[in-house]
């Protein structure tokens, strides 16, 4: 059995066929998929809505419907086929524009049933419901039917919009009328498929003018003619099946008029059975969607173009937000690397860096020349949480070489980065060591990783080791981040390990210049010097105990400007002349001292600028017997000395201040002053640097007060308990370094043995 409308056409499509299958039926196709396949009562869905067409066949001989649609059946309720005209009406409701019931000589199935056309009435059907209203209006239309001598008719009832906010009969009247043009322009078919190729045996005059085929061409053809190459042959497909199994059908074909143009052709088909349930034939209903379809492919292409314009802007965004986050790390990344010299500070600064912008974990390990791993800093973006797993990851390469085949080893080997993606717990077992098999790997998330080496100007002395848990791998742009990333890191940390070594030679030098405090009888003495974070662990800082002929004690404290070696260098030079000229046989006083030790720094050519005091103490009687002790002191431009008294009073020695060492300019000054005073035995002297006083104003900022500094440690000093030793001295002075950008020197002397109560 063939369709009442399908296949290959008898004429060829033309070229405007191939442009509207071009511009229309791709989208069209995909539009319509769901309703080229539907199934069921005839819907015109793009013409009509969801409001199904009622479809009646009235034999006229007997005045009885033969044929009602599955709509028609709906209208009418359990009425069964063969019935009378009147009845089927008054089942179904048939009423006039106002609601009242027609009358038999006037309805139209009557007159239908006599064998007159209908042109165009409309009817409301469906009665009254419970709260009066009435019933919706449709557009009744019908005419004969010749088919070898059936007295046959075709009714039909389209569903129309129902006109709103009109009053007046008349312009009601107009309104359905325009509302049914679109309803009449339906293409009605019938067929026989008890003829060879299910032919079609008649068409309205719709039809003729839709498909441009006349009644001669289509009586007595299968529809096929009307499709081409285009139409979609799943869907003839689906409505072939369809009327071989006598059921329903409805699908949306494209197909061809004569002069080759194409149409969407929404067809509805629906089995007529006689009285005995035998199929006679098929009732088909045509309708051209084209505008619609068109439209609707309009829409989705306009609709498909917004979305991919949305999400190309999407992802531009998305790139153009991952580059400013990538410019943020860097910037991030050059003002943290830049603030310290620390090896370990700079180290977990880098892995927090990338944690979790660039990867989910990372590890940085350093390496000594043999390749051994003696450190590894990591940080996960789970926090503590997965400290026990990093740690017992670090624990299985430190001390050791990384495994050849490890991206570690191979980046360190080759001085390029490693990317690897879609890492397997068996992949990683060459190089995993003994986490093998364990839960290590799984809980850090091991995925895919980069490792970039860490270089020198003469070695690779690390790899820095970023890791996902998405197997997906690291994107181009992210491997060149962590490359600049590791850059900036390998040199920063360079930086940090060459001054760390300096630093340690530097605090050797350092230690070795400052003498130990030699043990002098009568005298506790104690020292302390911390030298400034921001510079190499040295400077000019120096302090000095000395005993000195005649029973004297020497007691120097000095800062020779710079903090490097070289002035360490200087104040070891500076040093050495202030113990010799203090030794000398005419035991001069400390201002002759300083001033011999200026002359001297001229000529020997010693590049030293320092400011220095120098002070002898020398017993009156027995050092140990609780005598008085004559105090002298010489201030070549150093902050002042402190006394305190056995009481616990703290004074300024002397407000003397003569001009630094080492300017050359000591021949135009008057000579330098010497001050002596008598401290009964117990007193304590605090000699410093500026490092303690040059400390941020308590009033806030940045502002540096010496005055200020004074008197904090003036205050701290005198409300230490009376029995305050020299070390609890150096102890309790020492918080007051808030900033430390200067090295302090800090030297407390106590005279002779404090008179008991």
């Amino acid at each position: 059995m063939h369709t009442s409308a399908g296949g290959s056409g008898d004429t060829s499509p033309s070229s405007s066929t191939d442009q509207l299958q071009t511009s229309v039926v791709g989208p069209a196709n995909d539009a319509l998929t769901g309703a080229s396949h539907a199934a069921g009562p005839l819907l015109l869905s793009r013409v009509l809505g969801d409001s199904p067409v009622a479809v009646l066949l009235v034999d006229r001989s007997s005045g009885q419907v033969t044929y009602a649609n599955t709509a028609a059946l709906a209208l009418a309720g359990d009425v069964r086929l063969p019935v009378a005209t009147d009845r089927w009406a008054a089942a179904a409701g048939v009423t006039d524009i106002d609601g009242t019931p027609l009358a038999a000589t006037s309805e139209p199935l009557s007159r239908i049933a006599a064998g007159d056309p209908l042109a165009g009435e409309p009817v409301r059907v469906r009665g009254t419901d419970e709260d009066g209203e009435p019933g919706p209006v449709v557009w009744a239309t019908g005419f004969p039917l010749d088919t070898d001598g059936d007295q046959l008719s075709l009714l039909v009832f389209l569903p129309v919009e129902q006109p709103r906010g009109a009053a007046d009969p008349d312009q009601v009247m107009q309104a359905l009328r325009e509302r049914a043009v679109l309803a009449t322009d339906i293409c009605f078919t019938i067929s026989d498929p008890r003829q060879p190729g299910n032919p079609l045996v008649w068409v309205n005059p719709a039809f003729t003018r839709v498909t441009g085929y006349t009644v001669e061409q289509s009586v007595g053809r299968n529809c096929k003619f009307l499709q081409g190459p285009a139409t979609d042959p799943a869907a003839v497909a689906q409505m072939v099946a369809d009327l071989d199994a006598g059921r329903s059908t409805a699908v949306t074909l494209l197909n061809h008029r004569p002069d080759g143009t194409a149409f969407w052709n929404h067809v509805a088909i629906s089995p007529v059975r006689d009285g005995a349930g035998e199929l006679v034939s098929f009732v088909g209903v045509q309708t051209d969607v084209t505008a619609r379809v068109v439209a609707d492919a309009e829409r989705d292409a306009a609709l498909a173009a917004e979305q991919s314009a949305r999400r190309a802007a999407e992802r531009d965004r998305a790139v153009a937000e991952a580059a400013r986050a990538r410019l943020a790390l860097m910037a991030e990344a050059t003002t943290q690397l830049g603030a310290s010299l620390d090896m370990a500070e700079l180290q977990q600064r880098t892995a927090r860096l990338c944690v979790p912008l660039l990867a989910d974990w990372v590890a940085i390990s350093e390496v000594d020349d043999e390749g051994v791993v003696t450190s590894v800093v990591a940080e996960h973006r789970a926090g503590e949480a997965a400290r026990e797993a990093l740690d017992t990851m670090s624990a299985q390469y430190l001390g050791r070489r990384f495994p050849d085949t490890s991206p570690n080893a191979v980046a360190m080997a080759t001085g390029q980065p490693v990317v690897l993606a879609g890492l397997t717990d068996e992949g990683m077992r060459p190089w995993s060591r003994r986490l093998h098999g364990t839960d290590t790997l799984a809980t850090l998330g091991t995925g895919s990783v980069v490792a970039i080496p860490l270089t020198s100007r003469s070695r690779t002395w690390g790899v820095f080791v970023l890791v996902r848990e998405d197997p997906a791998g690291f994107h181009q742009d992210d491997v060149e981040v962590a490359r600049d990333l590791g850059r900036r890191a390998g040199q920063a940390l360079d930086n940090a390990r060459r001054f760390s070594q300096e630093a340690s030679v530097a605090e050797t030098l350092q230690h070795a210049l400052l003498p130990e405090l030699p043990a002098i009888p009568g005298l506790a003495a104690a020292a302390h010097y911390t030298a400034a974070s921001t510079a190499a662990a040295v400077g000019g800082d120096f302090y000095d105990l000395l005993p000195l002929p005649g029973g004297a004690v020497g007691v120097v404290i000095g800062d020779v400007a710079g903090h490097d070696i070289t002035a360490a260098a200087a104040m070891g030079q500076l040093r050495g002349l202030i113990r010799s000229e203090a030794w000398a046989t005419d035991a001069p006083d400390p201002a002759a001292v300083l001033a011999r030790v200026d002359r001297l720094l001229g000529v020997l050519g010693l590049p030293v600028v320092a400011t220095a005091a120098l002070m002898r103490a020398t017993p009156s009687g027995d050092p140990q017997g609780g005598g008085s002790w004559v105090v002298e002191c010489a201030n070549a431009g150093h902050p002042p000395v402190l006394v305190r008294t056995p009481e616990g009073a703290v004074e300024v020695f002397c407000d003397e201040h003569g001009l630094l060492l080492g300017t050359g300019l000591s021949h135009e000054r008057p000579p330098r002053a010497c001050t002596t005073r008598e401290l009964p035995a117990g007193s304590q002297l605090l000699l410093y640097t500026d490092g303690l006083i040059e400390q941020p104003s308590l009033a806030g900022g940045r502002v540096r007060d010496i005055d200020e500094g004074i008197a904090r440690l003036h205050e701290r000093w005198a409300a230490m308990p009376a029995a305050a030793t020299p070390d609890d001295a150096c102890r309790g002075v020492d918080d007051l370094v808030v900033d430390r950008s200067d090295d302090v020197a800090v030297l407390v002397v106590r005279l002779g043995v404090p008179r008991p109560g």
